[in-house]
């Protein structure tokens, strides 16, 4: 079990615990995170899991794909640590992984 605290847009900590191989996402949607639409179900086919990696986790959560990189284009707002939260695999290096939530999602 890894600890992520999602930081909603209000500045709102959501600290959750989440387990080895699910996704960032779907910790998101099982605990009802605000912010985190997840419209497509985690298949990497919206941008409405948008989340900011916390700079100490940007290399722990690795580069994005190109079909992630792709589907970034119709998240709003997007910034060098932007990420879908499907797309992050939950994993022990994970364990205090921070991730914050964007005003709106794409």
């Amino acid at each position: 079990m890894a600890k992520i605290t999602y930081i909603a847009f209000d500045g709102t900590p959501y600290d959750i615990e989440a387990r080895d191989g699910t996704t960032v996402m779907e910790n998101a949607v099982r605990n009802a995170i605000p912010g985190i639409e997840a419209e497509c179900g985690g298949a990497c086919a919206c941008a409405t899991c948008h989340v900011y990696v916390d700079e100490a986790w940007v290399e722990a959560t690795g580069e994005p794909e190109p079909m992630e990189e792709d589907m970034l284009d119709f998240a709003q707002d997007v910034q060098p640590n932007s990420r879908l939260s499907c797309q992050i695999r939950v994993k022990p290096e994970l364990d205090g992984l921070i991730v914050r939530i964007p005003e709106r999602q794409g």
